[in-house]
């Protein structure tokens, strides 16, 4: 339920578009109001010009995609003569090919449909790990360049393709018998690995001889593989590391033995799937994690150990959640991360002294530490990039090889959001961040020396480069309110050199009949109890009249790693617009625990659930009843995942301030989720044993008065489906009367058409019903 878990990198999901026009930016203004507490609002001064078809649910999630053609999987090839991307259909969004773009012509075309390969059913395997990804969709769904950019690696329902630029070939590859999941091309180009019944295989491209590297795994014995939740909370989907020079692999070896066993029921239209699941609930065990190297030359295998002997913990209740190789292939580097996460250190080996490692750097933290993928180790001189927040927001360090701190590349009270790339040569750091504003995402650059951070990107919205490999040369994938996703290709500087996806919604654009009633909210910052400042959207309705009162929908995450309230294009955004022209205010406000605003915003909640994250909500709420056009009789809360946990939280401990709330999949009792995620924020059971009582929906379900809709996927593996029964359960002992539904085989995301539609008209109906009085 973090980044990976509900949010996730537009870099993993990709969604692109087809083009759109802003008019004119965003402008800040200050506003005098009576309410003390609104400090600020950011009144957009543009608009999408278009037709005044009203939105329909069916449309939202119907064929043709409303932002245009959904691209994912960009990529510049390693020459850097070719941009490619994963093109869904237009009778098909979910259904991806295979297209490029010649960056010295500008053309674009099909290099190779997803019929030439043959798509069959996935593992069960694969389909979780896809789900742990948020990858969703049918044909080419991810490829791999060769060094040489003359030929692509495709992996297809669990067969291999390579095909050939040269001759526009494409051959299967011959890996044997079984699924091969999390297959890539070597470094170089000159084998494929992949996992295949828990054990780690490399196929050599020239003599197209397969090598088993591992032998041993089955059952409970995992070999190159991640764990569960290192999937779903860590972002480390692979358990295992090239050496630059394809001599040696790193890789993991999980022990699940010790992790719990539940026979979980997934429960579709036709029947129950009984599934045995290794769940690691919050306090009880993990997976026992070691690293090994194995040499390609001889297959040989020798295990890394993880602690210094004088270490301060060698337990080996701890997490691996990073692994990284430095670029004299002799040398491996690994984060060791305490249960609590309260500790992590970089570690470094060296290969031949693999039971001798050295600690770079150590982070620590009273409440936890973060993860990041920001670690680069320089090729060029003896040092690397570390991201900390140990001044209490993320920033961007440079150290030497001793682990010597040589300068801090950028600080104040803003947060880095991701280093994207190096140019050593000319001596630049680019990275993107939330220098100028927390709504928006930006890039910029500071010197490797350190200096003066300058700003590269220029519009105001959400900003995610795409560096070539060699090159200060980006693929600037943006999009904000006012913009579907766009991609441009762009210089060191920041100068655009071509349009990849201009993405302009004019006639012919799937978006431009309903553009001309697409509403732009109004940002505005409130107080928290605290001091600290919570950034609010308002979405008015259409044809608004201040002379009138409106009913209100707040629209809630709420949870860590997370923002609702940006200046960016969001599917999520969808159901909003359907609202607003129904005659609702829709309002978002992001609360202390939400992502980019420093530890001491995010930090609050630690040990405590749904207290300060309520509180701030009512905040929300007192400033919406200072408003004359809004109906404070009728205000009501919906969120999903987490945001349902805090709609049923909102509900139950703030009835009047709530008349209804709809909660999507929602974890109620905290010991029901995993470790990774739980304990980072509550600690373990056992020593925060009030902590986890008092974060549970259930001491508060007494509150509970009327007007509540839950809905959930009876096949989800993320928060499991007895989170909700055990609500249902709770209310039904309670003689409370409340609405519920139920969809047989849906997963936590709750995809497909058909479960969308009916999903949003009954949330719709509900809302009609609850806030409207209609029958």
């Amino acid at each position: 339920m973090t980044k990976n878990g509900l949010t996730w990198s537009l870099k993993q999901a990709f969604k692109l578009s087809a083009p759109l026009r802003i008019t004119t930016q965003v402008a800040m203004v200050s506003t005098a109001i009576a309410s003390t507490t609104l400090i600020s609002t950011l009144t957009p001064a543009f608009a999408i010009e278009g037709g005044k078809q009203p939105l329909t649910i069916e449309r939202m999630n119907a064929s043709p995609a409303l932002a245009g053609s959904s691209p994912r999987g960009l990529k510049l090839s390693p020459d850097g003569q070719r941009v490619t991307y994963l093109a869904g259909r237009k009778d098909n969004q979910n259904f991806y090919d295979l297209w490029q773009m010649e960056v010295k012509t500008g053309e674009s075309s099909l290099l190779l449909s997803a019929d030439k390969l043959a798509i069959n059913e996935l593992s069960d395997e694969e389909k979780a790990r896809r789900e742990r990804q948020r990858i969703y969709g049918d044909g080419i769904m991810e490829y791999f360049w060769a060094d040489d950019s003359k030929a692509l690696l495709i992996p297809a329902s669990g067969n291999l393709y390579y095909f050939s630029l040269v001759d526009s070939s494409v051959t299967q590859l011959p890996i044997g018998e079984g699924f091969a999941t999390d297959a890539r091309l070597s470094p170089k180009g000159n084998f494929v690995s992949f996992v295949r019944d828990q054990n780690l295989y490399v196929l050599d491209l020239a003599s197209k001889k397969l090598q088993a590297l591992t032998t041993d795994g089955g059952g409970a014995i995992k070999n190159a593989m991640a764990e569960f939740v290192a999937q779903e909370e860590m972002d480390r989907m692979t358990g295992y590391w090239w050496a630059p020079d394809e001599s040696a692999i790193a890789f993991t070896r999980i022990d699940e033995s010790g992790v719990e066993q539940v026979t979980r029921n997934e429960i579709y239209a036709d029947g129950i799937k009984l599934t045995e699941q290794r769940y690691p609930y919050a306090g009880k065990a993990n997976v026992e994690i070691t690293l090994a190297v194995v040499t390609l030359k001889d297959k040989a295998i020798n295990w890394v150990t993880l602690r210094e002997d004088n270490s301060e913990d060698n337990s080996k209740d701890i997490y691996l959640p990073r692994v990284n190789w430095l670029p004299d292939s002799k040398h491996l580097s690994f984060q060791w991360q305490s249960r609590d996460q309260h500790k992590l250190d970089l570690q470094l080996v060296a290969l031949d002294a693999l039971t001798k490692p050295k600690t770079l750097v150590k982070e620590r933290s009273d409440a936890w530490v973060n993860l990041n993928n920001d670690l680069h180790f320089l090729k060029q001189q003896a040092a690397f990039i570390w991201a900390s927040e140990r001044d209490g927001f993320n920033h961007l360090y440079l150290f030497d090889l001793k682990g010597q701190l040589k300068t801090q590349l950028t600080k104040g009270e803003w947060a880095v959001d991701e280093l994207e790339y190096i140019d050593e040569t000319a001596g630049w750091v680019y990275f993107t961040g939330r220098k100028d504003t927390p709504i928006e995402k930006q890039l910029y650059r500071v010197p490797l020396a350190g200096g003066k951070v300058e700003r590269v990107s220029t519009q105001a919205g959400m900003h995610d480069p795409v560096f070539a490999d060699n090159q200060s040369v980006y693929l600037d994938y943006f999009n904000s309110l006012s913009q579907p996703p766009q991609i441009s290709l762009h210089g060191d500087k920041g100068q655009q050199l071509a349009w990849v996806e201009q993405n302009a919604v004019k006639q012919g654009h799937p978006l431009y009949d309903y553009a001309g009633l697409w509403q732009i909210p109004q940002f505005g910052e409130l107080k928290a109890e605290d001091g600290q400042m919570l950034q609010t959207r308002l979405f008015k309705p259409i044809s608004f009249d201040a002379s009138k009162k409106y009913p209100v929908v707040v629209r809630v995450y709420g949870g860590p790693h997370a923002q609702l309230v940006t200046n960016s294009w969001s599917e999520q955004d969808y159901f909003t617009q359907y609202l607003v022209q129904q005659g609702y205010v829709v309002f978002q406000l992001d609360n202390r625990g939400s992502a980019h605003r420093g530890t001491q915003f995010e930090q609050v909640i630690y040990r405590h659930l749904g207290e300060a994250e309520v509180n701030d909500q009512k905040v929300g709420v007192d400033y919406l009843r200072s408003l004359a056009f809004v109906d404070a009789d009728n205000v009501a809360i919906y969120g999903h995942s987490y945001g349902g946990y805090m709609a049923l939280m909102s509900l139950f401990k703030a009835p009047d301030y709530f008349k209804a709330a709809i909660s999507g999949a929602p974890v109620t009792d905290w010991r029901l989720y995993d470790t990774h995620y739980t304990e980072r924020y509550l600690a373990h059971p056992d020593s925060n044993e009030k902590g986890y009582e008092a974060s549970s929906v259930f001491p508060y379900v007494k509150n509970y008065q009327a007007g509540l809709l839950m809905y959930h996927g009876m096949a989800d593996d993320n928060v499991l489906f007895e989170n909700s029964t055990r609500v249902y359960k709770a209310l039904q002992d309670e003689g409370k009367l409340f609405q519920m539904i139920d969809y047989p085989g849906s997963k936590h995301s709750m995809r497909g058409e058909k479960v969308r539609n009916h999903l949003y008209h009954s949330l719709a109906d509900f809302l009609d019903r609850q806030l409207k009085n209609t029958k």
